[in-house]
């Protein structure tokens, strides 16, 4: 076990010498806005009372990777496979980088490999909840529309 702040989570993961799932790569992208436990703290005991929603990814897969649709993605199916009971496969022959230019709202984690994600969000947090940062594991530059 070793124990790494977000930012030197997601460095480790870029690096390879980690790998950790995308809803956990989100969440570590999310942590960054916060410098500090405390800090953490706060944010989590003023927003508790606000509700949440629930989130089901939707994987699109494109012709070089895939994105994992979130709410709010202009690409998120109106009626969501909550329960996996419908096998809704969503798949394109686009590529990842056409798929991004061609979007204009954003909530989504692009993956091109086990070690080469990304997320984009631009819309508004629900519930008063924060977004995750813009942290992408490769240099791709899909921001010029955000």
């Amino acid at each position: 076990f070793q124990w790494s702040s977000p930012p030197e989570a997601i460095e480790r993961l870029k690096s390879q010498e980690i790998w950790f799932p995308p809803p956990q790569f989100y969440e570590f992208c999310r942590l960054c806005n916060f410098s500090s436990l405390e800090e953490l703290q706060k944010f989590s005991s003023a927003r508790a009372l606000e509700g949440c929603e629930r989130w089901m990814p939707v994987m699109l897969s494109a012709a070089d990777g895939f994105i994992q649709l979130l709410p709010g993605d202009e690409l998120y199916p109106e009626d969501p496979d909550y329960t996996g009971e419908k096998k809704m496969i969503m798949s394109t022959d686009k590529k990842v980088e056409d798929l991004m230019k061609e979007a204009g709202t954003f909530h989504r984690i692009v993956i091109k490999s086990i070690n080469n994600l990304a997320v984009y969000v631009n819309i508004q947090a629900k519930y008063k909840h924060i977004n995750p940062l813009v942290i992408k594991c490769d240099n791709s530059d899909y921001n010029s529309r955000l």
